[in-house]
């Protein structure tokens, strides 16, 4: 066979990897890597029609291995045309933060629609069985984590924090592909992304992240060869059907506190508490956790480049425009003054809340008397948490939530008895039928603590710490009682200690 035939074989060879989300940050790195595989796979991306996607995707302009569908993703019709022909589809558009945070009831809307439509359209297919759906799931799904709970992983309740539609729309798409009958679905939760305009990330919603909580980053070269490694052959069919964490791993694990230390230093600030009020940040109510499983996925996909942190933040000051360093000679009563409005934003602003929603203020701070005496950064510094979670780990004790059930075995091998025992765990109990347990994708019916009856399947109850979806979700501290045992472990936290 000639060279010209190998080529013309080749192309009707490629597998075709169809993208949502493509011209967002997380998007655009994923879309990145994959187009270095143009030789083995057809891409298709939805993308809006909108001057600046049209301006992005310039560089795919002439590529016979990409097709564009100017469209949207609250469009079925536009989200089947690109799923039909797809071996694999990327879910990862969706309104995310801060954008989410100023338009909630928008971001749920196309979040949840989006993915009813994406699910929708695979299970309309001729062969619905043989495509491979990985939705991208967010960090925020699992709820305030703050210490001594800090430490998370799958199966861990999901619950989304108060006032974060965000988190809600997230949850709830989770459920819809977890409990949609696919024959191959996976969810991958993405924590934060540690990535070049992160530094141009000033937003009221900036402070409603508690100065002593905990998260574990992802960067965003490694969280693109997520997207570019789950479509290989090499992938096993073990890895499918799951949860998992995406994060660049236990060196990127940090506090809040220690994470905006970083990020300002490049600018040539310091000290963090010389152009920030103490009261400016929420003390609570807010996601992030360190993870015990995060490793699951890097054995999969190997998707990690293992960059020494340090390494990393040096990267990311070498990629800043020329003047942003000059902000180290700019007095700090200043950058003081040009950051105050943000926190008086009247809906978002945690300045403004004691004035316009008093509800967010207990949210956020616990009671109007905490917040109005937060004046010392003293409770806020890191220090004596971090040397208690030194201690913690070379002790071994590194805690984490009791699921409910015997997590070394398959939970296919599971009987009727330990399937009950894990629902009275939740509070609940397991209806059936039991005759369809080992049975992958199979729905059940559940009852929760409060006699709501459901449908869903063993995977997202079990592996993916959802329950009931009657009950709100994120609201959970004020419906939940001491039956439900797994919710109150993340509810009221001070039992570990």
């Amino acid at each position: 066979m000639d060279l010209k035939h190998n080529k013309i074989l080749s192309t009707f060879m490629k597998k075709t990897v169809f993208m949502t989300g493509a011209t967002g940050n997380f998007g655009s790195a994923g879309l990145a890597e994959l187009l270095k595989k143009t030789d083995r796979f057809k891409i298709r991306i939805l993308v809006r029609p909108s001057t600046k996607n049209k301006k992005l995707l310039k560089r795919c302009a002439g590529n016979p291995s990409v097709e564009v569908i100017w469209g949207d993703l609250m469009n079925y019709y536009d989200v089947y045309k690109g799923v039909t022909g797809a071996d694999y589809v990327l879910h990862v558009g969706a309104l995310v933060s801060p954008q989410a945070d100023f338009y909630p009831e928008r971001a749920y809307k196309i979040n949840v629609t989006g993915t009813e439509n994406i699910v929708k359209a695979i299970l309309a297919q001729d062969n619905p069985d043989n495509i491979k759906l990985v939705y991208i799931g967010s960090v925020a799904q699992c709820g305030d984590r703050l210490y001594p709970i800090h430490w998370g992983r799958t199966g861990d309740p999901v619950y989304a924090s108060k006032f974060d539609m965000y988190s809600v729309s997230k949850c709830v798409s989770e459920r819809i592909v977890a409990n949609s009958g696919l024959k191959y679905w996976v969810s991958l939760r993405q924590s934060g992304i540690l990535y070049p305009g992160i530094f141009r990330q000033f937003n009221p919603v900036a402070f409603h992240v508690p100065m002593r909580g905990m998260l574990e980053w992802a960067t965003i070269e490694d969280s693109a060869r997520v997207l570019s490694n789950v479509v290989e052959d090499w992938v096993p069919e073990e890895f499918w059907n799951r949860f998992y964490n995406i994060s660049s791993g236990e060196q990127y694990r940090m506090s809040n506190y220690e994470m905006e230390s970083r990020l300002l230093k490049p600018l040539g600030i310091n000290n963090i508490e010389r152009i920030f009020e103490p009261r400016w940040f929420a003390l609570m109510n807010f996601h992030g956790m360190w993870y015990t499983d995060s490793d699951l996925l890097e054995n999969y996909l190997h998707f990690r480049e293992n960059l020494p942190v340090e390494d990393y933040f040096t990267r990311l000051a070498s990629r800043l425009p020329w003047y942003y360093p000059l902000a180290r000679f700019v007095p700090s009563f200043l950058i003081k003054a040009f950051l105050r409005p943000l926190t008086y934003h009247k809906e978002l602003g945690t300045q403004a809340w004691q004035r316009h929603y008093p509800e967010k203020i207990e949210a956020y701070y616990g009671s109007t008397d905490v917040f109005r005496n937060l004046t010392s950064w003293k409770s806020l510094r890191p220090l004596e948490l971090e040397k208690n979670l030194d201690k913690a780990v070379s002790k071994g004790e590194v805690r984490t939530l009791d699921h409910g059930y015997d997590e070394t075995k398959s939970i296919y091998t599971l009987t009727a008895e330990e399937v009950e025992a894990a629902a009275e765990f939740r509070g609940g109990h397991f209806i059936g039928p039991a005759e369809m347990l080992g049975e992958k994708g199979a729905l059940f019916e559940w009852e929760c603590e409060h006699g709501h009856r459901f449908s869903s399947s063993l995977e997202y109850v079990l592996l993916g710490g959802g329950w009931c979806p009657v009950c709100p979700i994120d609201t959970l501290d004020e419906i939940s009682t001491d039956k439900n045992k797994f919710i109150s472990e993340v509810l009221s936290p001070q039992s570990l200690l």
